[in-house]
This record gives C-alpha cells, sequence and structure tokens, in this order.
C-alpha cells in the first residue's frame, strides 16, 4: 500500500477506483451530508463521474494528490478523506485543508490528527505558505476542529448556494494558519 502520511492512530494514502463504494456509503450518510447538500444523497454516477476523478487528480505544485483516504491504523477501517489541495496547481503557497469522515469516526479526534499532521508536513516538506479552511458557520464542530489544529478565524462570507439548505442563511466562515504563525507556536 502506498502511503503518503502516517500519524499514531491514522493512515492516509491516495484513492485508488476500490474506493468508489467507500465514498458512495459516506456520501449516503445524511448526517454526514447535512452542512454540505441538506442530507442529501450523491449519485454513483456521481461518485464515479466527478468525485473519483477529482480525487485521483495529481497536483503538480504538490507533487502529490489533494485528497488522501483516511484509515485507522491499527484495523484498516476506512474513516473518510482528508484534502490539502492547492488552490493554484502551479504553486503550493494556498492550500485548502478539509475533511469528511463517517459517523463512527466523530468525536475520537482523528480529524484534528490528520489535519495537524497534513499542516506540517505541508509547512516542512510541501513548500507552503498558507492553510485555508471554510465550512457553513453553523457547523461548529468543523469549526472546533480547524481552530483546534491551529487554525484562526479570518471572515464570515456569503455566497450563492445552487440550493439553500438549511443554515446557510448564516454564511460560511474562513480559517486560516500561515507558516510564520505555525512557526511562533511551535
Amino acid at each position: 500500500m502506498d502511503v503518503f502520511l502516517e500519524t499514531e492512530r491514522l493512515v492516509l494514502r491516495p484513492f485508488t477506483d476500490a474506493d468508489a463504494g467507500h465514498l458512495f456509503a459516506l456520501d449516503n450518510d445524511p448526517d454526514v451530508m447535512r452542512y454540505l447538500t441538506g442530507g442529501k444523497p450523491t449519485s454513483r454516477e456521481t461518485i464515479l463521474t466527478r468525485t473519483l476523478p477529482r480525487f485521483l487528480h495529481d497536483h503538480p505544485a504538490l507533487g502529490a494528490r489533494g485528497y488522501w483516504a483516511a484509515e485507522e491504523k491499527a484495523t484498516g477501517t476506512f474513516l473518510g478523506w482528508f484534502e490539502f489541495r492547492p488552490l493554484d496547481d502551479r504553486s503550493p503557497a494556498v492550500v485548502e485543508l478539509g475533511y469528511r469522515l463517517n459517523q463512527a469516526a466523530w468525536g475520537k479526534g482523528y480529524a484534528t490528527e490528520g489535519s495537524r499532521a497534513l499542516i506540517h508536513k505541508g509547512f516542512t516538506d510541501l513548500g507552503v505558505a498558507r492553510v485555508t479552511a471554510n465550512t457553513m458557520a453553523v457547523n461548529t464542530g468543523s469549526r472546533r476542529v480547524m481552530e483546534k489544529s491551529g487554525l484562526s478565524f479570518l471572515r464570515t462570507f456569503t455566497e450563492e448556494w445552487p440550493e439553500a439548505i438549511e443554515g446557510s442563511e448564516h454564511g460560511e466562515v474562513e480559517y486560516e494558519l500561515t507558516r510564520a504563525a505555525w512557526e511562533q507556536r511551535r
């Protein structure tokens, strides 16, 4: 197995075509998708034609993919995924951090553990200068992960949603962490 990053409890590895079923199950849990689609499921066709190709894309700026399958190290159980993707494919300067974990993994610190490890790797090995992350303002769980991972609140903003979902009227929030701020905290 090709491993991108290991933590105490996690293995982050590149996605393969064989992960389609994992992604389908994850994106068809209404609670997982609450702040993304209002709980509406993602079709298998969308997983195969849009999600998986995006997850298999190599980003030249990082010399790596931008999405990583997360597995529990002890059991090999698929927990979800992490995003650490450059906003510009030509430069690793600014990356977006994201995560989506299945409910069984919630509340165990996996999202924070994986996020911190990616941030460390980004600032020490990948030439990243700034990490950004965003979520719906009402998504307190994700906001807490961002804060525990070292990111600071930057702003609240609104965007047009193709279809408004509960809570979208409160807007979205953006968090960030610069390499300089990260180095000061170490």
